[in-house]
């Protein structure tokens, strides 16, 4: 082979190196950091977020000494269909927090865009998601690293998940109830 031929292909080597290095860094701040927002999506996150605290810190207030009985009856309610309606955190950094289950589904994971944001390291940008199927709620793990856990056990496919059952997602534990 010529000199030519040999300097080209070195300098073709070195091009695709950078590039393989260039890929995985932008995969690793993409991991870390999360999809780029424009401003625009920026303020509607922000504007969604204000809306659920808004709402979350109203229910308790409205509810005052009678949150039990409260709980109580929207759980009675939505136990005509049988169907869990809301998702409460037991154990992790946001113990307490209950969502209501939107009928499309919730997205879950570290990323601003998820449903049920986690913020620990064991999350995922887009861990798992719950969704509807038939009659009762499935959750899928979307390729995590860390697995997410439905009664102890890590699952690989879409699980079924009823109403009490435990789901652990890196350091947050959470349950459907009615």
């Amino acid at each position: 082979m010529s000199e030519l031929t040999l300097i080209i292909i070195r300098i073709g080597f070195l091009a695709l190196l950078w590039l393989f290095v260039f890929i995985v860094l932008y995969s690793l701040r993409s991991d870390l950091f999360g999809p780029k927002l424009t401003p625009l999506q920026r303020v509607a996150v922000q504007s969604q977020r204000t809306r659920a605290e808004a709402a979350a810190q109203a229910a308790p207030a409205a509810a005052g000494g009678d949150a039990p009985t409260t709980v109580t009856e929207r759980a009675s309610a939505g136990s005509a269909s049988g169907l869990a309606r809301r998702i409460v955190i037991t154990s992790g950094p946001r113990t307490g927090t209950e969502i209501e289950l939107p009928e499309t589904g919730l997205t879950i994971g570290r990323s601003s865009s998820a449903g049920l944001q986690i913020k620990d390291d064991y999350t995922s940008n887009s861990h798992a998601k719950i969704v509807r199927w038939r009659d009762e709620w499935v959750v899928q793990d979307l390729d995590s690293t860390n697995g997410t856990f439905v009664e102890g056990k890590r699952i690989t496919q879409s699980t079924p998940v009823r109403v009490g059952s435990s789901v652990r997602i890196g350091t947050t534990t959470f349950e459907l109830r009615r």
